[in-house]
């Protein structure tokens, strides 16, 4: 124990003796013990004192009462003088706080390599950001053009489709009226084969002359010149030694072979054109000549078509065709066994067997 003139009680103001652990006491816990002391000051204690005695009143309890508060807070600084020995007894050693040291310089020198390869680290994942940032744009650009490209595709598709649509009604269309064509027969429309009496008519032009009913020359040779096209069209896959030539009215027909006589197909009423009228005969001889050719090769084609009238040489059936020494009744007859063949061989032709 050790006397401290500076620190004198406050009531008898004599040194205090402080215990030798007390000399080395941290500011700390000095100002601790200090704050736990109530701060009455000697003037104060002798004005409560004098006071008390003025009003007659006694001061022990007072005095008590500070006392009680003294050795509390001496107490409270006994703890804390215990804690900071304990705390000291234990702390580390010079060597082993120079370890320590050491561990926690070679500790802050991995943490900052550890930092410098963070760092570089993040400026690669700011530079791989920045490449996937630009790639996410360029993807976006994509999109869009995909989209466009998309929108513009269904939209071109939904336009192919209605011009499919409308080429599908047209095709459907256009094949009920082909099939409608194709049911027509269109051969006996253009050529119209007929009788009007005793006469053999053709698109209602009479052919042959008989008595008592006189027939126009001109609508003989007119009937003559339909007849010569029907023939012209029915077989003009054959080949003939005669070329047909049908000009209405004036109809020809023209050997290819030997002389290459041409013959008209057309007649006249006039008795000083008798050499006229032996060439029409030869014209009509030549007619059913070609017409004998297309017979036989529709009978080659197809045997069960039947020709009632046999042609040979200048007969068919059982007259001649000829008009010069023949009566105009049997020439007329002959005419119309010619229209009936001609409507066989129109017939077959129409029914598709020839191809």
């Amino acid at each position: 124990m050790m006397s401290n003139p500076s620190v004198v009680c406050q009531q008898c103001k004599e040194p205090l003796q402080l215990d030798a652990s007390l000399v080395d006491l941290a500011p700390s816990a000095y100002d601790t013990i200090i704050a736990s002391l109530p701060p009455r000051s000697s003037s104060t204690h002798l004005r409560h004192a004098t006071d008390a005695e003025k009003v007659g009143q006694p001061s022990a309890p007072s005095s008590l009462d500070e006392t009680k508060k003294e050795r509390d807070g001496y107490i409270a600084f006994e703890k804390e003088v215990r804690k900071e020995r304990e705390r000291e007894s234990q702390g580390l050693t010079k060597e082993e706080a120079e370890k320590k040291i050491e561990k926690l310089k070679l500790d802050e020198q991995l943490a900052v390599e550890q930092l410098k390869e963070a760092e570089k680290e993040r400026l690669q994942l700011d530079e791989e950001l920045r490449v996937l940032e630009q790639e996410e744009k360029l993807l976006e650009l994509d999109e869009a053009n995909f989209w466009r490209n998309h929108n513009d595709n269904i939209l071109s598709g939904e336009q192919k489709n209605m011009q499919l649509a409308t080429l599908r009604a047209a095709y459907a269309a256009d094949s009920a009226v082909l099939e409608k064509l194709e049911r027509t027969n269109v051969y006996n429309d253009a050529f119209c084969i007929g009788h009007d009496g005793v006469f053999g008519t053709i698109n209602g032009l009479r052919l042959g002359r008989v008595p008592g009913v006189p027939v126009e020359w001109a609508e003989i040779n007119a009937a003559w010149g339909q007849t010569l096209l029907l023939l012209h069209t029915i077989a003009r896959k054959l080949d003939y030694n005669y070329r047909l030539v049908p000009m209405g009215s004036f109809s020809r027909i023209e050997r290819t072979s030997g002389d290459k006589a041409s013959y008209e197909l057309y007649g006249s009423g006039h008795l000083g054109r008798l050499l006229h009228n032996r060439r029409f005969d030869f014209g009509m001889v030549a007619f059913i000549d070609c017409l004998k050719c297309l017979t036989d090769y529709i009978k080659s084609q197809d045997p069960s078509v039947d020709f009632p009238h046999l042609i040979s040489k200048d007969k068919i059936g059982d007259v001649s065709i000829k008009l010069q020494f023949n009566q105009e009744e049997a020439w007329t007859r002959s005419l119309r066994h010619v229209l009936l063949a001609l409507k066989i061989c129109l017939k077959w032709a129409t029914n598709g067997v020839n191809g």
